[in-house]
């Protein structure tokens, strides 16, 4: 039998006596009311006023709508603090609707959808004999009856929800709201997989161009698109388990969807089929492009990468490469300083300028900022890209065939021929490369490149360790710029509070005891600090969007000679704080006290 749970205790009466005989003397209602314990609750969570509740349920009575679509629409009640009072009064966890959640459709085989609707219960997840069930009364014996009757011998786990979500789900999994495609393309598969569970071979049940699988390779980069995600990992596993689909939204990743273990490989041959690779070859990775079209005439380009795991699997890796309008160098979050610097260095007639990071942290998109602001009539610009992400009228841009031997050394070498002014290399991933642009950029041209090291002053060891000249590097060397991304404080739920002494501390340890004094951030009572509630916009993880985190070592005379010297990376760090550079710790910390992120989100992408 479920638990009670007891309301309030030893506290005033806090329903009318109006509103009680009212009740009572509406014996039938149309639409059930919320328990008198429940709105005890409500009122005593402060959520409305004793008399806008006794309005709401006039409301909801006169309209025959229930009193939870009252107080959410009409009395602006914040659904997670409704769904929290329900948390707290039925003692489960509130579960909101999630666009996310791919609902099992052999869940509603023998479950009608207008007695779902009417009852407010929706089966979300089974595995093994534990049941996953939302709904609007865990209390209800009714229902549990019912649960138990449609499910028998099913541990069920109860969570409570809205009505609305709870519509919302019924919605999707009955295949009429926009992600419904997804749950009823998966439908067709397990109706595929059980038809074929007979089958001699495992080859009669997979078919890369079987229709649902090419309908749902699709769907999945649609789906891909539509929430803003920047890779999708298919990754197959042995032992008949679900592949499973994950999608990295703001640099973290979840996993968005699962598939029948019979199709593991069917939809990793479709995606390779549409970036034309060899889908016999399944012993070494692969890569590839894929060019798809979305509704609305869009068109977006994917990135595609193939490894061989274990159990005889692949794993497929799409990285989406939207072509979005340049971004401006004015809207990359740079401090005013750092933002004039860059301006400066991009304008020089000759030298290198670098832009660093790991994969993901904004170097391209950084790199064609700098060119939209010197991109002119009187400047010749080339760039070398694998793949071309970003197009920009006014630059030539080249794309490489390293399987051809057109490598980005042979393209800049090319380059040289064709009276450049400014020349773009998308990496300089080895010696040859690195010392044609160094060479290129002490010949007159202004040469920018992006390489993957941790920060800026990091980059001087690694190009000296991959065997470039010490003295030439220095000479030419205008700035390298270390780039991060980290999580954003979503605008619509974001908050200020009061941080704890510790919190402070903590912040200022990481900028620096010495630095931090020359920021005048004294502990105090009118100190604030931003966070984000959690709201429907970013998914009540209270973070939408990314801010850029910036480190620039400028080319001084004293950097210079300790490059030539080549000076420990500690001594020209120092060299170059005392010069006044910000780490990207630094600039995070910066960024934390302007409310655009938070220190942990800060300490999960910077180094100190």
């Amino acid at each position: 039998m479920i638990a009670q749970a007891a309301g309030p205790q030893n506290k005033r009466e806090v329903l009318s006596v109006a509103t009680v005989k009212r009740l009572q003397v509406n014996k039938r209602p149309r639409k059930k009311p919320m328990e008198r314990s429940l709105l005890d609750y409500i009122l005593y969570r402060g959520l409305v006023s004793t008399d806008a509740l006794d309005a709401a349920m006039e409301e909801s009575l006169a309209r025959e709508v229930d009193l939870e679509t009252v107080l959410i629409d009409t009395y602006r009640v914040p659904k997670p603090a409704l769904g929290s009072a329900l948390s707290e009064f039925y003692q489960y966890p509130y579960l909101p609707y999630d666009e996310r959640t791919i609902i099992d459709p052999e869940l509603f085989r023998n479950l009608s959808f207008d007695y779902l609707r009417k009852n407010s219960w929706v089966p979300l997840k089974r595995q093994g004999s534990m049941l996953d069930i939302v709904t609007n009364d865990p209390r209800d014996v009714e229902k549990d009856l019912d649960m138990r009757r449609a499910f028998p011998g099913a541990t069920i786990r109860f969570s409570v929800g809205l009505r609305r979500d709870i519509e919302q789900y019924l919605l999707v999994a009955a295949g009429q709201a926009s992600g419904g495609s997804i749950t009823k393309i998966l439908g067709e598969l397990v109706d595929e997989v059980g038809s074929e569970r007979n089958a001699e071979t495992e080859r009669r049940e997979i078919d890369e161009n079987d229709s649902a699988i090419v309908r749902l390779a699709n769907q999945i980069i649609a789906e891909a698109y539509r929430l803003e995600a920047s890779d999708v990992h298919i990754e197959p596993y042995s032992d008949r388990k679900e592949t499973a689909v994950r999608f990295r939204v703001d640099g973290t990743c979840f996993t968005y969807m699962r598939i029948p273990a019979t199709y593991r490989r069917a939809i990793v041959s479709r995606l390779k089929i549409m970036a034309n690779l060899d889908i016999a070859e399944r012993r070494k990775p692969q890569d590839g492009k894929i060019r798809h079209k979305l509704a609305k005439d869009r068109e977006i380009e994917l990135r595609v990468a193939t490894l061989p795991t274990a159990g005889n699997n692949e794993d497929v890796v799409l990285r989406l490469l939207t072509a979005k309008e340049t971004m401006s160098l004015e809207a990359m979050d740079f401090p005013s300083g750092v933002l004039r610097t860059v301006k400066e260095l991009s304008e020089q007639p000759h030298g290198i300028f670098l832009c660093v990071g790991p994969t993901g942290s904004g170097k391209t998109t950084m790199l064609h900022a700098v060119m939209k602001h010197i991109n002119t009539d009187e400047r010749k610009i080339w760039t070398a890209e694998d793949p071309i992400e970003v197009t920009q009228e006014g630059l030539r841009q080249v794309q490489v065939h390293p399987k051809i031997g057109f490598t980005f050394a042979s393209a800049m070498r090319a380059f040289l021929r064709a009276d450049p002014d400014v020349i773009m290399i998308g990496e300089m991933r080895d010696k040859e490369t690195a010392d044609t642009a160094i060479e290129a950029s002490l010949t007159g041209h202004l040469v920018m490149s992006t390489l993957h090291t941790n920060s800026a002053v990091e980059t001087v060891t690694r190009l000296l360790d991959m065997g470039c000249d010490a003295f030439n590097f220095a000479d030419a060397m205008l700035g390298i710029l270390a780039m991060r991304l980290c999580k954003r404080i979503c605008s619509h739920c974001k908050e200020e509070y009061h941080p704890s002494k510790q919190e402070y501390d903590e912040l200022v340890q990481g900028y620096g005891t010495r630095q931090w004094e020359t920021l005048g951030v004294a502990y105090s009572e009118d100190m604030r600090l931003y966070r984000g509630k959690g709201c429907e916009v970013c998914n009540q993880t209270g973070f939408k969007g990314r801010v850029g985190l910036h480190e620039l070592l400028v080319g001084t005379e004293e950097i210079k000679c300790r490059i030539q010297s080549r000076a420990r990376t500690t001594e020209i760090l120092s060299v170059a704080m005392r010069d006044g550079m910000v780490t990207l710790l630094q600039d995070g910390i910066q960024k934390v006290l302007k409310g655009l992120t938070t220190y942990r989100q800060v300490r999960a992408v910077a180094v100190k």
